[in-house]
């Protein structure tokens, strides 16, 4: 099984489908399977198929779609070997090691981690220029991915807020990496909201837009063949954007900013955070001048993703 996305990019027919199942003919081999899930062997193995899409009932076709979003929950890449066990679940984990879940449970998983967060965690953080800071954790209370929120000087929820939501980005804000803006604009969004005299910058665990680290990296790879970032993500089976902002939203209810000011130049953040109950009151420009190395990046946000670039 692969993404609609992977499949498209394969020539694979797809009906639309977010999961596609394929025949699994003999000669396909464990190398080929391998350059089928992952694009970074597509030179290595640059024939494939033909494949043959398995038509299946709408049962099978919610099992596959969970199947995929559980990939995606463990930050792998979406393709999977599928086969049926026979037996109790149960029984097969109690006496077998396999592991289950029911597909219900899957379905909720991101609804749940939003509707669980909760402040696990709140200690200041002096930081250079605004050592009055403090720095709050959220986790779901089952459980899983840990958000931040870095709280800079004492804003008042009263008062429309300055607020930054930055998606983590190891390579962009620990390495300096020239690839992307990421690290201008985390260092440039606190010194923004200093300059405004405090506010709010939500570090988001949604790294390369949702993929991971990995994927990212893999990404990246596929950017030194000549990809740009968004054709990268649909080579390696991902969406063009997988986050979403539900936790963010979340994360100011909790903390009492329901109106704001977003510096952000991405509309979809802006939408996401309408949809989710949040008030803009203000959009505030966040853009860095471009270098030798991400000016096709910032393009590619500009033309394909609908930047403010």
């Amino acid at each position: 099984m692969i993404s609609r996305e992977r499949a498209a990019v394969l020539k694979i027919r797809h009906k639309g489908r977010a999961a596609v199942p394929l025949a699994c003919p003999d000669w396909l081999s464990p190398a080929q399977m391998r350059a089928l899930a992952d694009p970074t062997f597509d030179l290595a193995a640059p024939l494939k198929g033909p494949f043959q899409m398995i038509d299946d009932d709408l049962a099978t076709t919610d099992l596959h779609e969970a199947a995929l979003r559980l990939l995606k929950i463990a930050r792998l890449l979406p393709a999977a070997l599928i086969f049926p066990l026979d037996g109790d679940p149960q029984s097969l984990a109690d006496h077998h090691g396999v592991l289950w879940v029911e597909k219900e449970k899957i379905a909720l998983a991101d609804d749940r981690q939003t509707a669980d967060l909760r402040i696990v965690a709140d200690a200041r953080l002096p930081i250079e220029g605004a050592v009055d800071s403090r720095i709050i954790a959220f986790r779901p209370i089952s459980g899983g991915i840990e958000h931040f929120a870095i709280l800079l000087g004492d804003p008042a929820p009263s008062k429309p807020v300055l607020v930054r939501l930055h998606s983590e980005c190891f390579t962009g804000d620990a390495l300096g990496s020239l690839k992307c803006d990421c690290g201008s604009q985390f260092r440039g969004a606190l010194e923004s909201i200093r300059a405004a005299g405090g506010g709010l910058l939500l570090y988001l665990a949604q790294e390369g837009r949702g993929i991971g680290l990995i994927a990212k990296l893999k990404a990246y790879a596929l950017q030194d063949l000549g990809h740009d970032t968004v054709d990268a993500n649909l080579r390696l089976g991902f969406a063009t954007d997988e986050r979403v902002f539900a936790p963010a939203a979340a994360m100011l209810k909790a903390l009492g900013f329901t109106k704001i000011r977003l510096l952000t130049n991405n509309p979809a953040k802006v939408s996401g955070l309408e949809d989710e109950g949040i008030t803009i009151l203000e959009r505030v420009e966040h853009s860095f001048p471009a270098n030798d190395h991400n000016a096709h990046y910032l393009a590619t946000k500009r033309d394909k993703t609908g930047h403010f670039l």
